[in-house]
């Protein structure tokens, strides 16, 4: 049944007000509201409660994806995925009260250290994951991926601009602090961005060095002293351990192979 003239013309109005005002899901969503209103006998502000409210969470929802995008994780891992039962010498507790993010608003650090396989960066995406749920603004890069930003930027003569953007993040989250030596000229060019964000924002960092080999990365033993001092103050430090629970989960599963 063909809707009268006057109804079609008024749902014409609301959506073009809507588009107006920028209100996407009002302008698709509100004829199946009305319908709900109708059939449950709402009340106009109850109808028109559940159209806002439905708005407000959806533009919510569009806010986090586009910060977990933002953040750029390689791969999104969460704090209920991770065995605490593989890896024993994780604190749970300690994560559980990491991922509530106040130590993000105090400025403090989280320094994930331990060998390869340990679950250091499955845990600094979920906790990185987690500040984004919470609106906070969030940047993911390993060490090198961020050496590579900075030289490029310097390249280009746009060095400051980038380690300002660096400096703007609630948290920055340097992944694999270890793993390679830095390149020429880029320890310094990462050290502008650690020491732009001391006390003024957090930083995550995964390592599988101890603090005293971190010359490895940082070839001059001052900067590398500087970057450990800065870092490493109000910092949360959490040892994952040695043994790794992928190559323990391999053996397994090639033991069962066999065995079947």
């Amino acid at each position: 049944m063909a809707k009268p003239a006057r109804s079609q013309a008024l749902e014409a109005l609301i959506e073009a007000h809507a588009l107006e005002l920028k209100l996407p899901t009002v302008r698709r969503r509100f004829r199946e509201l009305a319908q709900a209103a109708t059939r449950e006998q709402q009340t106009p502000t109850a109808y028109l409660g559940a159209l806002l409210e439905a708005e407000v969470e959806e533009r919510t929802e569009r806010r986090e994806r586009r910060r977990l995008i933002d953040a750029r994780f390689p791969l999104h891992k969460r704090l209920e995925e991770f065995r605490f039962a593989d890896n024993e010498s994780v604190p749970q507790t300690t994560i559980a009260a990491l991922a509530e993010c106040s130590w993000i608003d105090d400025r403090e650090s989280v320094i994930l250290t331990g060998d390869s396989g340990t679950g250091k960066s499955h845990l600094a995406i979920a906790l990185g994951i987690c500040a984004c749920e919470q609106g906070r603004r969030v940047r993911f890069a390993t060490l090198a991926q961020l050496a590579n930003e900075l030289i490029e930027a310097e390249s280009r003569r746009e060095l400051q601009r980038v380690v300002s953007r660096y400096a703007r993040y609630e948290l920055v989250v340097l992944d694999e602090l270890g793993y390679l030596a830095l390149p020429d000229g880029a320890a310094e060019l990462v050290f502008q961005v650690i020491s732009e964000r001391t006390e003024r924002g957090s930083v995550l960092v995964t390592t599988n060095l101890p603090f005293g080999e971190w010359a490895k990365v940082f070839p001059d033993p001052r900067l590398a002293k500087a970057v450990v001092d800065r870092l490493t103050h109000r910092a949360h430090i959490i040892e994952t351990g040695t043994e790794s629970w992928r190559f323990r989960q391999g053996t397994e599963r090639r033991a069962r192979g066999r065995r079947t």
